[in-house]
């Protein structure tokens, strides 16, 4: 099945979501959500990473994906303008992390949702799976996802994180933000550009420093769920990312039978910003596959939906 996603002159992209959402989360936090594009569309639902904040998915929401889906973005208990409790507990318990996501997809009926799950956001859609099975979704794309957290040793996780987050946890202010930007350097291998990277900082501050540290407590290792999983898997992954590293994601392929990988040169841990319109082309790929999502016809789809004959 193939999404055109050349504009749509009946269909404006809409620069503002569509509708606000307040979402009662795991154990009664509020979580703050927006819907984007096409109320009668197949779903995608984001999931953020550490420190962030929904609006990192702009350049999906506001392209046109929202064309032809149902965009729906939120922000994690203790991010943006969710509540952000500051009890480790509330981070530490993955059962919360698997209510919140189910809460968006039941509180906002999303029919069976791709997920779209970055960085530490694999560890939230794990802990859904766990939960609640993924009889509800469609498909997973992870992207930079993380599915081990086991320190000390921090297997696949690289220095970009590992060398700035104690700093950006500790109850010190100029060294929360030294070593927020000095993770954001690390995220890309090309400065981002200059509005991004003005606006980036200031959502990453948005968590609490004790949320960032708390989130980084657990000791988790999703290779269960990854292995187990029916549903398709898109293993997004740059091969210059210095946050969770190339490593991790050849840790998936090796026990997702569901996955295929696609590799982003020269990009680091940000393929949806470094190389906004394949990342946009291979997820609308990911969304149209019902049963299966293969290299060959990731290749097709971006072939095709940039208007080329497909041969």
């Amino acid at each position: 099945m193939t999404h055109d996603l050349a504009p749509d002159p009946g269909h404006a992209i809409a620069i503002e979501p569509v509708q606000d959402h307040h979402i009662r989360g795991g154990g009664g936090i509020t979580l703050h959500a927006h819907e984007w594009g096409r109320p009668d569309g197949p779903a995608i639902l984001f999931a953020n990473g550490w420190s962030q904040s929904d609006i990192c998915w702009d350049a999906q929401v506001r392209s046109p994906l929202a064309e032809r889906f149902r965009l729906v973005t939120f922000d994690n208990r203790g991010h943006g303008s969710s509540d952000k409790p500051l009890d480790p507990a509330a981070y530490t318990d993955e059962r919360l992390w698997a209510d919140d996501l189910a809460a968006v997809i039941e509180q906002t009926s999303l029919d069976r949702p791709v997920l779209v799950a970055w960085s530490y956001g694999a560890f939230i859609v794990a802990d859904y799976v766990r939960a609640y099975g993924d009889a509800g979704i469609a498909g997973i794309d992870l992207v930079g996802g993380a599915v081990l957290l086991r320190p000390p040793s921090f297997d696949h996780i690289g220095p970009g994180f590992l060398d700035n987050a104690v700093d950006a946890s500790a109850p010190d202010l100029r060294a929360n933000i030294a070593a927020i930007r000095r993770f954001l350097r690390s995220c890309t291998t090309r400065p981002l550009p200059d509005e991004l990277w003005n606006a980036a900082p200031c959502w990453n501050m948005a968590a609490p420093a004790e949320v960032r540290g708390a989130l980084i407590a657990r000791e988790i290792d999703d290779t269960d769920i990854y292995s187990s999983l029916a549903v398709p898997v898109l293993v997004t992954h740059g091969c210059q990312d210095m946050i969770v590293l190339p490593s991790m994601a050849k840790h998936v392929l090796a026990h997702c039978d569901t996955a295929v990988a696609s590799w982003y040169d020269g990009v680091g841990h940000m393929p949806f910003i470094e190389e906004t319109e394949r990342f946009n082309l291979e997820l609308a790929g990911v969304r149209g596959s019902s049963e299966s999502v293969t290299l060959a016809g990731l290749e097709g789809q971006r072939t095709a939906l940039r208007g080329a004959p497909v041969g």
